[in-house]
């Protein structure tokens, strides 16, 4: 059992806070049961499991590389308030081919909880994948994991440039769909294509102008009440859901 925080184990798990970090590793730290039941359940690589001393270990990870620590160490190493005893270094798995006919799009996304929950309700309104363009939080940010459920690992997210990304989309015929409030129609107006990529924009700024200079349609949600704006999420969700009919 670890009980030192000058272990090296101990050292390269805590390095793993930081994207620079899990970008020259390619893992990434999880924590709690629930998160690594879906990762092991998504055919995601764990690479470690990381248990607090006295911690019920489940049947499922008994196959697994397994690491008993103390509980001081736990507390060194976790990010959440209530640790539940029970992490996982995890291997970041690599996408490639981009499939389907829905895609959400995320231009500079920077609040992480913001970024969870759009994955998570892309899982669940059965979209086919993400991409996140330059400028967003990074997908592997333990804020954005939590805020996913496990929705990261059901959910295909690739990391691109979207200025370039785009025009292919319109090539494979996609319709492009942006969030913006000037020359906007609302968005259960427009006819739904077939292939619809959606752009959600920063929380402040918006979608970047050149890349609502891409899109096929600019689109914006009625505001009925005296709120200036919808949160980003709860408006990529119903996109999302209207574009699934």
């Amino acid at each position: 059992m670890i009980t030192s925080l000058k272990n090296e184990k101990v050292k390269s798990w805590k390095k793993l806070h930081k994207r620079k970090e899990r970008k020259n590793t390619g893992v990434f730290l999880i924590e709690g049961i629930h998160l690594l039941e879906e990762a092991w359940n998504s055919d995601w690589q764990i690479k470690e499991v990381i248990i607090q001393e006295d911690t019920i270990i489940p049947e499922w990870c008994r196959s697994l590389h397994i690491t008993t620590i103390s509980k001081n160490v736990f507390e060194h190493i976790s990010q959440t308030k209530t640790p539940q005893g029970i992490a996982a270094v995890v291997e970041i798995k690599q996408i490639h081919t981009i499939t389907g006919n829905h895609l959400l799009l995320i231009d500079s996304i920077q609040d992480p909880g913001n970024l969870g929950t759009m994955i998570r309700t892309a899982d669940a309104a059965g979209f086919n994948g993400i991409i996140l363009g330059e400028g967003t939080v990074d997908l592997f940010n333990d804020k954005v994991i939590r805020s996913t459920q496990g929705s990261i690992f059901h959910i295909p997210i690739y990391e691109r440039n979207l200025k370039v990304t785009i025009p292919h989309l319109k090539q494979d015929g996609f319709a492009i769909w942006a969030t913006a409030l000037e020359n906007a129609v609302k968005y259960n107006e427009c006819k739904i294509d077939e292939k619809v990529a959606i752009i959600m924009g920063n929380e402040g700024a918006g979608v970047n102008k050149d890349i609502l200079a891409q899109s096929d349609k600019i689109v914006n949600i009625p505001i009925y009440g005296k709120a200036e704006s919808l949160n980003v999420s709860i408006a990529a969700g119903i996109l999302m859901y209207y574009i699934k009919g």
